[in-house]
C-alpha cells in the first residue's frame, strides 16, 4: 500500500491513523502506518508533553503526526468563563432533566469532568502547538478548517507537513489556497464532525480541485477493499478514525461502551449536533433523541454545546448508564465486531487490499493466479 505520500513521509502502508490514545497511534507506527494523536482533550500542556515524550519512545524511530482543533481566525480576548455565561438557563435545565429521568448520579463533589473539551479554544490549541514544535512529528493536522496562517508557516519553517480535512470540494480549494499539503477529504460516513457528502462522492470531486495536492480518503473506511477502492478514487491513502477504537490497545475506560461498539451495526450511528454543536456522527442513544427531538429545546452552537453538556457526558460515562452512553463513530462500527490488536487490524487490512487488487487484476487480465 505504498505510494508517492506515503515514501514521502517514510511510511510502509498509507494508512493515517487518528486516534485520542498514545499507545494506539504508536502501535500505527510501529505497524508501518502513520500513527496521529489527537491533542483536542489535553488541556493541560504537560499531559500532551508526556505522551508525545512516550510516542518518540515508542515508534521505533519512525514518524508520527499531532491532529489539533483550531479555528482559522483567532478570536482575541474571549475566556471560557465569558463564554460559559452565555449558556441560557433553561438549556442547563434540560440537561439536569434528562439526567436525572435516567437516574444518572452527580460526581463526587470535588471531582472534575474528565471529558471537559477546551482544545477548539485559541490559547489551548496554541499551548498545544508549542509543545508539539519541540517534538519530531512529521504531520500537523486540523480538524477545524485551515489553521491560521502563522501556524502553516511555522509548521513549514520545520519541515512539517500540513493537513486539513474537507467535507466538500469547495472546503479543499481553501485549503490549497492558504497553503495546506495534504486535504483529508472526509465523507458522510465518517465519526465525528462531517460534511453531507458520502466518501465515494466526495473523494474524486476533492482529488480534481486540489491536484496535485495528494488526497487521503476519510469516512466509510475498514477493510483493504475499501482502501483499493479510496486509491482508485484518486487518493494518496487513507485516513481512519473509528476503526481503532476497538483495539486492545485503546483506552476508553468503558467495558460497557466497548460492548456497545462491539454490538452495533452500521446503522446504529446518527448525525447530532448533541456533543458540540456542530453536526458530529456518533452512536444514537436516548441522549442524541433528546437532543434532536423537536419538542427540546434544540442544540447551542459551538462552542456553547460542548460547554454545556461536559459534566454531562462525564456523569454519564463514569457511571456506564447504558441508555445514554455513546461515542463519535463511524458507520463502520458495524465492522468492529471483535476486539484485535493494531498489528492485527494491519494484517486483515493488507490481506482485504491484496484481494482487491487481485480481483481488479483478473477483471484486466493481468493477475498471475
Amino acid at each position: 500500500m505504498e505510494t508517492e505520500l506515503s515514501k514521502r513521509l517514510g511510511v510502509e502502508h498509507a494508512i493515517f491513523g487518528f486516534t485520542p490514545f498514545p499507545a494506539v497511534a504508536a502501535a500505527i507506527t510501529r505497524a508501518g502506518g502513520f500513527g496521529v494523536l489527537g491533542a483536542v482533550r489535553y488541556t493541560a500542556p504537560d499531559d500532551l508533553k508526556r505522551d508525545l515524550d512516550w510516542m518518540q519512545e515508542h515508534t521505533d524511530g519512525k514518524p508520527y503526526g499531532l491532529d489539533v482543533v483550531m479555528p482559522a481566525k483567532k478570536v482575541e480576548g474571549v475566556s471560557e468563563a465569558d463564554i460559559e455565561a452565555m449558556i441560557p438557563a433553561g438549556h442547563r435545565q434540560f440537561v439536569e432533566e434528562t439526567l436525572a429521568k435516567h437516574g444518572v448520579p452527580q460526581l463526587p463533589e470535588g471531582a472534575a469532568s474528565g471529558w471537559r473539551i477546551t482544545g477548539w479554544m485559541e490559547q489551548v490549541a496554541r499551548s498545544q502547538l508549542d509543545v508539539a514544535f519541540d517534538h519530531p512529528i512529521k504531520l500537523l493536522a486540523n480538524a477545524l478548517g485551515s489553521p491560521p496562517m502563522d501556524v502553516v508557516q511555522r509548521a513549514h519553517d520545520q519541515g512539517i507537513l500540513v493537513a486539513a480535512l474537507a467535507g466538500s470540494a469547495k472546503h479543499a480549494r481553501r485549503h490549497a489556497e492558504a497553503g495546506i499539503d495534504i486535504v483529508v477529504a472526509q465523507g458522510y460516513e465518517a465519526g465525528g464532525h462531517t460534511g453531507e457528502i458520502a466518501s465515494m462522492v466526495l473523494t474524486p470531486e476533492v482529488v480534481a480541485a486540489v491536484s496535485p495536492l495528494p488526497v487521503l480518503a476519510a469516512g466509510g473506511m475498514g477493510s483493504g477493499e475499501q482502501i483499493a477502492a479510496g486509491l482508485a478514487l484518486g487518493a494518496q491513502g487513507v485516513w481512519l478514525g473509528s476503526l481503532w477504537l476497538t483495539t486492545t490497545e485503546a483506552d476508553l475506560h468503558s467495558r460497557a461502551l466497548t460492548e456497545r461498539l462491539l454490538a452495533a451495526g452500521s446503522g446504529d450511528t446518527v448525525r447530532s449536533r448533541a456533543l458540540t454543536g456542530k453536526p458530529a456522527r456518533q452512536l444514537r442513544t436516548e441522549w442524541t433523541d433528546a437532543w434532536d427531538d423537536p419538542n427540546g429545546p434544540g442544540t447551542l452552537p459551538m462552542p456553547l454545546q460542548g460547554l454545556l453538556v461536559a459534566d454531562a457526558v462525564s456523569r454519564i460515562q463514569k457511571y456506564e448508564v447504558g441508555a445514554l452512553l455513546g461515542t463519535p463513530v463511524g458507520q463502520i462500527v458495524g465492522r468492529m465486531n471483535s476486539e484485535r490488536s493494531v498489528q492485527q487490524v494491519f494484517d486483515d487490512l493488507t490481506r482485504g487490499f491484496e484481494r482487491a487488487v487481485d480481483r481488479i487484476n483478473r477483471i484486466d487480465g493481468r493477475s498471475q493466479s
